[in-house]
């Protein structure tokens, strides 16, 4: 009977006991609700006091007591703050709350839960860091964080989980180093750190995670050498160091000391030195990624024996050496009969184009070959890859016809074959391939007409012909593929209207077919095309009128010029807020030019060579608009014409005179500036300049500013090409900048200025004088194309934007040359019209200061004339640059140059012209950038800067704002407050090593 009470009596206790915690873990997830965000507490309307808790959503009990053991949320996007009192559950194993929106800390109180064995928070919006506390939970097996704001570093503790198994700490923004404590973890299987901001080499004590099969430490900003400490870990089954600054060269023993590898990623980091050929030995190895490095010598043919292989990326490398043989490993790959993904793009491979990739296997969906130094043909059986979707070949040497078998490639999803040397007809057979998304066959030389064939590929998004010797007419076809969003046809030779049926790409976002023999009238229906932001008409025999297409409001850049259209100019164009560029120029429009909106504007409406305009703003320089006098000034008018008869008899009378002189200076060529000229070893005629410009003809002009045209000309007898500068004598002051230019340029050299041949002093074919310098020409154009391509023809716009690295360099070459000339020439020589379209650039992106037209020697110039000068012309060509003394007739002065190239700082690195409309009055660019300083530094920055080839951790805003500084120093409203160009360039050249001495500038 004792015995009987005494069991009742203990039970009676456990039950009180066991009554009292169950309730203890309803309480705790009572306020776990509570803080969860209202509008989602919804979702867990089964937890209240009137539904057992072991059947509430995602909880899970315990058989034997009934408490609480897993709490599974993943999923519920719920909102709020994790309470503390999650911290009670003290059974609990298992916790996920993956997926949610949850912010606020990481609760210390999670630190009490002894028992917990797997933890997954990630998916959340979690800060503060991960508590120390935590770590008392030494029975965890899984650890996962991914995705959340922890920052902060690793804490030390870490150490302290031994039986952690799976630790994933990824996309978190975590700084400092990977903690030594981290090789006390040896039972870890899997690793994940990617996406962060770790720094520092790899700790060797990772060798002692002997069971790893995963490691993943993408896009942090690891360094030194590839880790010796991983070469031990031989389990590892995934390794990916993707976007890291690691160095040096990978060892050629790689294959044998990590034999069980399937998926080895490393690219975008700074590696050198040959791909090891042991890795051919990873017989395991399904994922090869070894792009964006410094790899050099060839891509080992061994690869074929990889035969579970599916991926091989090695692009954007130094692999190949432009010859035969480099192409081997092509051949050896159609071995590898899983291999779905080949990219090789951007090396320096080069030999022909081995006839067997058509055996590759079936199942590759992409092959990339572009940018590199490939000849060859295409193979005919190249139909047999009947996997492709993707297939890119552009930018190589590649000849002859497209095979006709690319018709069979039926999932074919994008065709590049532009920039090669391909001929022939484009194949009807591109017409099968009804999936094609983007056609690019641009810059080739194929002929014959457009298929209409291709009308068939009703999910075209992107057909780019541009730069053949195509003919024929547009066809009908291709107006109906309502997916088009990008049409592409100019510099070719097609004739025939622009189709009616023009009007039903509704998507189409560019049309281009500038430069063909296009004529007839505009369709109306182009006003259809609501989605059009660019449309280039330019170089045809369009006539009529401009259609309505006052519905393409979104419009941004529109080029009709270089036609026979005619009648007034539309006034809507005045109201498009997103134009940015409209050329009408060298048509017959005529009437009243509008000037209200974006007419008031002359930098981005150009309207020259319509000699029936007039009015519009003074900065387009047309002739005033005539008014009908009223009746009461009848008697004036015939007064001021019998004036008129008189002059018109006086200046024939002068004009006979002037004949008479021009035929004797014809026999004294070359004698007007024999002072000036006498420097130069050689001269060049007229007419031998008008055949290398072909008549100065349109197709050649490269240029343009207040004096001249600047034509791109080709020397038959010197085999080379120039840029000619002509001036327009019908100026004032083309003389003087003519002298000027001989003046300055004729003592002074320097590797970075624009190297001034010859000159001609002559008189043309009908008498008149004729002044023009020739100049090394610079392929890559100037400055201002680079920093506002969108306002240039596609056909001279840069094919990429200058990175962060390469605007540096060119202001550094700049402020070089600036220094050369105030310091190191015999006498100081002031450019005085400093600005980015004077600065040009050569192959590689080497800046050159160019147009010495207003320059002056400060012991030499004439003070009167020079201001004379500037407010005629110079000053109104470089608005926004000339320093702003000289607008008040200040003095000459080097202080004049440091400021121009400040505001040109200002402008390389905030994309902004300083004569934007978004500024006027007290706001400038110097003022917009000044008061952004520092902390609002990207909010003013160069969208083109901030987007390219700039690893994640780059300290932009704190060397965008250095940089922006010196743009400020020199750019000081006093002269005496300017920094000069020896600190300039000592402040450039430090800032470039800071922050790039062990980056890599530019990706392509």
């Amino acid at each position: 009977m004792k015995l009987f009470l005494f069991l009742s009596f203990s039970a009676l206790i456990l039950l009180e006991t066991f009554g009292n915690t169950h309730e203890t873990d309803k309480q705790a997830l009572l306020k776990f609700k509570s803080q969860v965000s209202e509008d989602k507490t919804v979702l867990l309307s089964s937890w209240n006091n009137s539904s057992p808790l072991c059947r509430w959503t995602g909880v899970t009990c315990g058989r034997k007591h009934k408490r609480v053991t897993g709490l599974d949320l993943r999923g519920f996007q719920l909102g709020g703050v994790i309470s503390p009192f999650i911290g009670n559950l003290s059974f609990l194993i298992s916790l996920n709350l993956t997926d949610n929106s949850f912010g606020g800390t990481i609760p210390q109180e999670l630190g009490n839960l002894f028992r917990l064995q797997h933890l997954d928070m990630s998916y959340n919006f979690l800060n503060g860091g991960i508590p120390a506390r935590m770590f008392n939970c030494s029975r965890l097996l899984d650890l996962v964080l991914y995705s959340n704001h922890l920052g902060q570093g690793f804490p030390s503790e870490l150490g302290s989980l031994i039986k952690l198994v799976y630790l994933d700490l990824g996309k978190n923004n975590l700084r400092g180093k990977i903690p030594v404590s981290l090789g006390n973890l040896t039972s870890l299987r899997e690793i994940s750190f990617g996406q962060n901001n770790l720094e520092g080499e790899i700790p060797d004590c990772i060798a002692r995670l002997t069971q790893l099969v995963f490691l993943s430490l993408p896009i942090n900003h690891f360094s030194g050498v590839f880790p010796p400490a991983i070469y031990n870990l031989s389990s590892l089954q995934y390794l990916t160091m993707f976007g890291n600054d690691f160095s040096g060269n990978i060892r050629p023993d790689f294959g044998n000391l990590l034999p069980n590898l399937r998926y080895f990623t490393i690219g975008d980091n700074f590696l050198t030195g040959a791909i090891p050929s042991t890795l051919a030995n990873i017989s395991t190895l399904q994922r090869l990624g070894m792009e964006f490095n410094s790899l050099t010598g060839s891509i080992p043919p061994s690869f074929s024996k990889l035969r579970y292989l599916y991926m091989l990326s090695l692009s954007d490398n130094s692999l190949g050496s432009f010859s035969a043989g480099d192409l081997e490993f092509l051949s050896s790959l159609t071995n590898c009969t899983l291999l779905q993904d080949l990219d090789v793009s951007f090396n320096r491979l080069g030999g022909d184009l081995p006839a067997s990739i058509a055996n590759f296997s079936m199942n590759l969906n992409k092959l990339d070959i572009e940018n590199n130094f490939i000849s060859g043909s295409i193979p005919h059986d190249i139909g047999n890859l009947i996997g492709l979707q993707t297939f890119w070949l552009s930018k190589n040497l590649l000849k002859g016809p497209m095979p006709a078998s690319f018709g069979e490639l039926l999932g074919l999803v994008e065709l590049l074959v532009n920039a090669n040397r391909m001929s022939g007809e484009i194949p009807y057979s591109l017409g099968n391939i009804t999936r094609l998304e983007t056609l690019y066959l641009y810059n080739n030389s194929f002929e014959g007409i457009i298929p209409p064939s291709l009308g068939k590929c009703r999910y075209l998004l992107y057909l780019d012909v541009d730069n053949n010797k195509l003919n024929g007419i547009i066809p009908q076809e291709i107006m109906q593929i309502p997916s088009l969003v990008s049409l592409r046809m100019s510099n070719n030779s097609l004739t025939g209207s622009l189709p009616e049926d023009v009007g039903r790409l509704g998507n189409l976002g560019r049309l281009y077919v500038a430069h063909n023999k296009l004529s007839g009238k505009l369709p109306a229906t182009l006003g259809k095309c609501l989605s059009l932001e660019k449309l280039c008409l330019q170089g045809n025999s369009f006539d009529g009128i401009i259609p309505d297409i006052s519905g393409l409001v979104g419009i941004k850049e529109a080029d009709f010029s270089r036609n026979n259209l005619s009648g007034r100019i539309p006034e809507y164009f005045a109201n498009f807020s997103s134009l940015e560029y409209l050329n009408l120029s060298f048509n017959n429009f005529e009437g009243n030019l509008p000037t209200e909106g974006k007419f008031q504007n002359a930098n981005i409406v150009s309207v020259s060579g319509n000699i029936n305009l007039c009015g519009g703003v003074l900065e387009l320089r047309l002739k005033p608009c005539f008014t009908k006098p009223p009746r009461n000034s009848r008697k004036k008018l015939v007064i001021r014409v019998s004036i008129g008869i008189s002059l018109l008899l006086l200046l024939f009378i002068s004009s006979v005179s002037i004949c008479c002189l021009k035929i004797r200076k014809k026999k004294i060529i070359n004698e007007a500036t024999p002072s000036t000229l006498g420097f130069f070893h050689e001269m060049i005629s007229y007419g031998d300049l008008r055949n290398a410009t072909d008549g100065f003809s349109s197709s050649n002009l490269i240029g343009s500013g207040n004096f001249g045209s600047v034509f791109k000309a080709f020397l038959p007898s010197e085999n080379r090409v120039v840029a000619v500068k002509v001036l327009d004598m019908q100026r004032r002051g083309a003389m003087r900048s003519f002298m000027a230019e001989c003046e300055s340029l004729k003592d002074i050299r320097h590797r970075k200025l624009v190297k001034l041949l010859t000159a001609c002093s002559s008189i043309d074919f009908q008498g008149n004088e004729f002044r023009a310098l020739m100049y090394e020409y610079m392929p890559n154009g100037s400055l201002d194309m680079w920093l506002h391509p969108k306002e240039f023809e596609e056909i001279s716009r840069p094919s990429k934007t200058l990175t962060l690295l390469e605007r540096l360099n060119i202001a550094i070459d700049v402020a070089s040359v600036l220094e050369y000339l105030h310091l190191s020439c015999h006498e100081a020589i002031a450019h005085c019209d400093l600005k980015p379209s004077n600065v040009l650039l050569d192959n590689d992106l080497t800046a050159h200061v160019s147009d010495f037209g207003l320059a002056r020697i400060l012991l030499k110039f004439d003070q009167e004339t020079f201001i004379n000068q500037l407010s005629s012309a110079g000053v109104r060509g470089s608005i926004g640059y000339a320093a702003p003394e000289y607008a008040m007739g200040g003095e000459i002065s080097i202080h004049g140059d440091a400021y121009s190239f400040g505001i040109l700082m200002l402008e390389m690195f905030s994309g902004k012209r300083p004569t934007d409309e978004m500024f006027g009055g007290d706001v400038t660019l110097r003022s917009c950038i000044r008061s952004a300083l520092p902390e609002q530094v990207l909010d003013v920055a160069d969208e083109l800067v901030l987007h390219n080839g700039l690893r994640i951790g780059f300290p932009l805003a704190e060397c965008l704002t250095q940089v922006l500084e010196v743009g400020l120093g020199c750019s000081e409203e006093s002269p005496a407050n300017r920094l000069g160009m020896s600190e300039v360039v000592r402040k450039l050249i430090s800032i470039k090593e800071r922050f790039f001495k062990t980056r890599r500038g530019a990706r392509r």
